[in-house]
This record gives structure tokens, C-alpha cells and sequence, in this order.
């Protein structure tokens, strides 16, 4: 019976945590106070700058990721239109050049829950629409992802939006074989009013 009142005793000293049976002589240490996380900005107008007509001045890398250094030009326009109030987009690029005609599309969705965007591109040789390009804006640059196949391969791929005033921007494209680690520049648009 002893034995058995000592565990009852020591249990409750336990549960109560090391000096809740003492008296307290030294100060509490306290948690620091809760810090508020930072509300992430509403990227919704993010791309409020390019809706209207544009001239456009495509120049592409005939074969990415091969080592050639062989590169095209295009030109013709880019046409944007809102939808939804700004919170998504419809772009139709149209240009022409000496490998023949390029038109494509692209739906650009605005997520308002990771306050990212979703850009969809479709060319009209396939009518595929491809994977979504995911990120936003920050600092008056937009930084988009995916991940997709390149003759056989998975590769990365990024959109870079830069040098945004109200009359020109300029969309990089780049492929990443080694994981992010490099990068080769294969599609590079100059937009102007």
C-alpha cells in the first residue's frame, strides 16, 4: 500500500510539471509575443499594365537546350483583355517572321487564396493547352514556373516579365536541364504601344 501512495503522490507533481510543488523565488521566463504574419499583397491588378494592343518583337531560339545559337525573328501584335475586373486575362499574340507564323494564347488566372497567377499558353500549330506557369509580381518583376517535357526530358521553365512601364515590357522565356541550377534564354518578347 506504500508503494502504491508514493506513485500516487508522484504522478500529480509530474503531470504539474519540475518546481510546481516549490515555492516560485525566481522570475517567469515568458514567451516572446505573437507576431502577426504578414498579410501577402492582393497581386489581383498585377497585370493591369498590358491590357490593350501592342506591337510585338518576338526573337526565338531555333532548337533550346541543344548549344545552337541560331535565332529567329518575329513581328506583329499582342492583343490583352481583361476579365473578371483585372482578376484574369486573355492575351493573343500574332507574329510573323522567316520560320513562318506563330499565334498563340495565353489565360492568365488570378488565385486569390496563394495570391498567385496561373498563365496557360496555347499555340495554334497544336492547340494544346500546355501546363500552368505559376508566381507574380514583385518589385515590378514577374517571375513564373513549371515544370514540362523537352524531346523526351524534364526540364524547367521560366517566364521573366521585366522593364514594365506603361509603354513597353519584355517577356523572357528560359529552359533549366539541370534542376534550376542554369538557365538558357530561348524566347525573348519586346512589347510596345
Amino acid at each position: 500500500m506504500q508503494h502504491r501512495l508514493s506513485v500516487l503522490v508522484l504522478v500529480p507533481l509530474c503531470v504539474l510539471g519540475p518546481g510546481a510543488g516549490a515555492a516560485q523565488s525566481s522570475p517567469r521566463t515568458s514567451l516572446p509575443p505573437a507576431v502577426a504574419a504578414t498579410p501577402l499583397p492582393d497581386g489581383s491588378h498585377d497585370f493591369d499594365f498590358e491590357f490593350g494592343t501592342w506591337k510585338a518583337k518576338l526573337s526565338r531560339r531555333l532548337r533550346p537546350l541543344t548549344g545552337s545559337t541560331t535565332w529567329v525573328e518575329y513581328e506583329g501584335t499582342n492583343v490583352v483583355t481583361k476579365i473578371w475586373g483585372g482578376r484574369a486575362n486573355f492575351a493573343e499574340l500574332d507574329v510573323s517572321g522567316t520560320e513562318g507564323r506563330v499565334q498563340g494564347l495565353s489565360l492568365r488566372l488570378y488565385d486569390p487564396q496563394t495570391h498567385q497567377w496561373y498563365i496557360r499558353w496555347s499555340n495554334a500549330a497544336d492547340g494544346a493547352m500546355g501546363p500552368p506557369m505559376i508566381g507574380g509580381f514583385r518589385d515590378g518583376r514577374g517571375e513564373f514556373y513549371n515544370q514540362e517535357e523537352l524531346n523526351g526530358r524534364a526540364i524547367y521553365v521560366r517566364f521573366l516579365f521585366s522593364g514594365i512601364t506603361a509603354n513597353s515590357f519584355q517577356i523572357e522565356q528560359a529552359f533549366s536541364a539541370d534542376g534550376g541550377k542554369t538557365w538558357e534564354t530561348n524566347w525573348i518578347s519586346r512589347f510596345t504601344r
